[in-house]
């Protein structure tokens, strides 16, 4: 309803099967890997888009978390972010072109995704306060833990920006894996969303400590890549 919030995040397996009905410009649907996909399915992008995506009303928001290999496109949205190094950025209809609708009833629906569709996602090793010794964890799931909690009234445009990714109160240095995924959202557009916005006007709202308890609790539960 209006005025909701809403989280989903995936830290985990993805994957891509063939797509039959001509609403995916590469052809291919991008899916999850639920525990039980090879006794029941996977689950579709179609799938997703049709329950959480276009059913949102009005003055809801829907932030989809997705740490996964093949997740570009995992919800469907019609609109993709391309950023240049000096933080400008255009929007970009990635929409099939098959009529399909798969935006939202009003609502905003916004993905971050751990890397393109014919791309696999990342894990690293780093040593997370909240829980002891050092942690296998997806990089794209880690480095937005620390892009959220590292400065108060970030605004999308903030989120999406290296610079302040990489001066988020981490501790850590930002290298490897995580830096991939940082060049990826960047330059490979994994920042897709319903209807344009003004990202350096807009803050990012979502629940600092809502976000950081599901995603610490889940660094515990997230399976590998594939």
């Amino acid at each position: 309803m209006s005025g909701d919030s809403l989280v989903f995040h995936y830290s985990g397996h993805g994957a891509q099967q063939r797509n039959f009905i001509s609403d995916e410009v590469d052809g291919y649907d991008e899916t999850l890997c639920p525990l039980d996909y090879e006794l029941q399915k996977m689950i579709l992008d179609g799938e997703i888009n049709a329950v959480i995506v276009r059913s949102l009303p009005k003055g809801a928001t829907l932030h989809a978390i997705i740490d996964a290999c093949h997740s570009g496109t995992l919800l469907d949205l019609p609109l993709l972010c391309r950023m240049t190094d000096n933080g400008q950025y255009v929007w970009e209809n990635d929409s099939s072109g098959s009529g399909a609708y798969k935006s939202t009833s009003g609502g905003l629906a916004v993905s971050f995704s751990g890397c393109g569709d014919n791309q696999t996602s990342a894990d690293t090793s780093v040593c997370i306060q909240a829980l002891s010794g050092n942690t296998m964890t997806g990089a794209m799931t880690y480095s937005f833990i620390q892009a959220a909690q590292g400065a108060p009234g970030l605004t999308y445009g903030c989120l999406l920006n290296a610079n302040a990714i990489r001066q988020a109160n981490s501790g850590v240095r930002l290298n490897g894996p995580i830096t991939s995924f940082l060049r990826k959202v960047l330059f490979t557009g994994l920042f897709r969303i319903s209807h344009t916005i003004s990202i350096y006007k807009l803050a990012f709202m979502i629940s600092k400590m809502n976000l950081s308890y599901h995603l610490l609790r889940c660094l515990t539960i997230t399976g590998g890549h594939s």
